[in-house]
């Protein structure tokens, strides 16, 4: 006599189904438009691809782009912690406006922030009209890219690492300065091991907005080719000349790149969380 199988309950009910949907969501958001941009791309010859991807122009605009990105990204990192920390250890006056103010970046249209910083460091805006006398010009440079870029990016950066702060007890830092550890001491052996994988993940996140943006950098940038334009700027120029398959190739190497970059993040917080166990 058969029988009958033994059906065991998962934990998650409906994991079947759940998870059916989760991956027919993900390949038709992520997936299916990835493979039509690598589809597209395979449309060009070998050589075509390359004349395409590696033209002088295209080469500088992928250098404005991601140094000016990982540079933003690293200096998120920094100041990001810093925020982070205030908001998390210290009392201080207007700190809900101040911590509020931080997700300013996701509340505002990416094109509103490009005006606005344009505005404000034009040689006739409030901050530009201090620095340009002074041999420092923001708009229209790369420079005004850098600055873009650290304006979005920061959120990023504050919202990742603020919640692991919260959760570190004080008791830590001063069971530190209890056995002789100076506050860098402190910071570095007891703290930054807790810190580093929620501060690349903050960084990471950073840079790849920074790849990504379009709406408030052309306002800043000036736009010049070879000089001042990045990337995205350029795939859309090549979208407006009706040149999909050239559009698409750039566009893939720009996946490529970000994809290594966000592999080497994923690999380092895998690193730090093994030495830090």
């Amino acid at each position: 006599m058969a029988t009958k199988p033994i059906r065991r309950n998962t934990v998650i009910p409906g994991f079947g189904p759940t998870l059916g949907y989760t991956v027919f969501y993900l390949s038709l958001i992520v997936l299916l438009p990835l493979s039509a941009l690598v589809v597209k791309t395979a449309s060009l010859t070998w050589p075509e691809f390359l004349s395409t991807v590696a033209a002088p122009r295209v080469v500088a605009s992928y250098k404005v782009t991601f140094g000016a990105a990982l540079a933003a990204a690293g200096v998120n990192a920094i100041f990001g912690l810093l925020v982070a920390w205030v908001l998390v250890r210290y009392r201080l006056p207007g700190k809900r406006l101040i911590d509020a103010l931080v997700d300013l970046p996701f509340a505002l249209p990416t094109a509103v922030a490009g005006i606005t910083l344009s505005s404000v460091y034009a040689a006739n805006g409030w901050l530009g009209s201090v620095l340009e006398p002074r041999g420092i010009k923001v708009a229209f440079t790369p420079v005004g890219i850098f600055v873009a870029m650290t304006f979005i990016g920061l959120p990023f950066v504050v919202r990742t690492v603020q919640p692991v702060l919260e959760e570190l007890e004080e008791e830590i830092e001063e069971a530190a300065a209890c056995l002789g550890a100076t506050r860098w001491q402190t910071f570095r052996r007891v703290l930054l091991p807790e810190l580093l994988p929620a501060l690349l993940t903050g960084f990471a996140l950073a840079f790849a907005r920074g790849v990504g943006e379009y709406g408030s950098i052309i306002f800043i940038a000036g736009n010049m080719p070879m000089v001042s334009e990045i990337t995205p700027l350029l795939i859309i120029t090549k979208l407006e000349q009706y040149d999909y398959a050239g559009a698409t190739a750039i566009a893939t190497v720009m996946l490529l790149f970000s994809f290594l970059m966000l592999l080497t993040v994923n690999l380092l917080q895998k690193w730090s969380r093994r030495h830090t166990a």
